[in-house]
């Protein structure tokens, strides 16, 4: 299986920004795993803002756009030093790709990132992809690593996208605000109907939203990828979603 996995901030984060160092060791592990299983493996990790907001002792994510691309830049290399380290102690190595939106739309940049990300395939290295934030405004506003993720499921036509985030899924109604709100496991058609059930933004270090990942799954499941959004504090439900089982919400790819 060719497998793209998106870890948000939340995931990769204690609320005060510092690395959640067990849960960074656990995702390391299972994709480690995977790999070594056999399957292509592809990460889309964001938590660079976050990190370097722990790394520098802020007491809160920055609201300016250059003060979030200067502790965007110290983050990255925490992030990295950290993936780089934990890989590596599992016998695989990681490489680095950062993007920009503009990227993603010129078809010659696009094609480029893509014949690199297979030759890094090709060799067995595990590609690490984040949006360019010291160098791109609108990835910062947007926060929208889910649709960058889709966009690199696309153009590697990868088989499963998975969004792992701090929620367990797609809910019938926003279940912070709502009790009575139900998980959705199966999700056929991205319909008006499916985004009236998304609740806003994320968590406070994070920027992502319900809405983002929704969009990131119309954009995979009409391009037939299959897409699941899970809850990030237990990476080993990636097993369970490589093995086709019941996780999170799953939109259903369709041509």
């Amino acid at each position: 299986m060719r497998l793209v996995v998106k870890v948000g901030t939340s995931t990769l984060t204690h609320p005060s920004g510092k690395l959640n160092l067990r849960r960074f060791e656990q995702l390391c592990k299972v994709l480690s795993d995977l790999k070594n299983a056999g399957h292509s493996v592809v990460l889309v990790s964001s938590g660079a803002i976050a990190t370097g907001v722990g790394k520098l002792s802020l007491s809160a994510r920055p609201q300016d756009i250059p003060t979030k691309q200067a502790v965007a830049a110290v983050g990255q290399c925490e992030l990295m030093f950290t993936y780089e380290k934990m890989f590596s102690e599992y016998g695989h190595t990681v490489a680095q790709i950062l993007m920009t939106g503009e990227d993603m739309q010129s078809s010659e940049r696009h094609k480029n990132f893509e014949n690199t990300v297979e030759k890094l395939l090709e060799m067995g290295i595990l590609p690490i992809i984040n949006e360019n934030d010291t160098v791109s405004t609108a990835e910062i506003a947007l926060g929208d690593n889910d649709t960058l993720a889709a966009h690199v499921a696309v153009g590697i036509k990868a088989d499963l996208l998975v969004l792992l985030s701090d929620i367990d899924g797609l809910y019938t109604a926003d279940p912070r605000k709502n009790k009575e709100a139900k998980l959705i496991s199966v999700v056929e058609k991205v319909t008006d109907e499916i985004y009236a059930a998304a609740g806003g933004a994320g968590s406070e270090m994070g920027t992502g939203g319900m809405e983002t990942k929704l969009n990131a799954a119309k954009l995979c499941t009409e391009s037939g990828i299959d897409m699941i959004i899970a809850n990030g504090s237990d990476p080993d439900l990636l097993y369970g979603a490589v093995e086709g089982k019941s996780v999170g919400t799953k939109f259903l790819g369709r041509l």
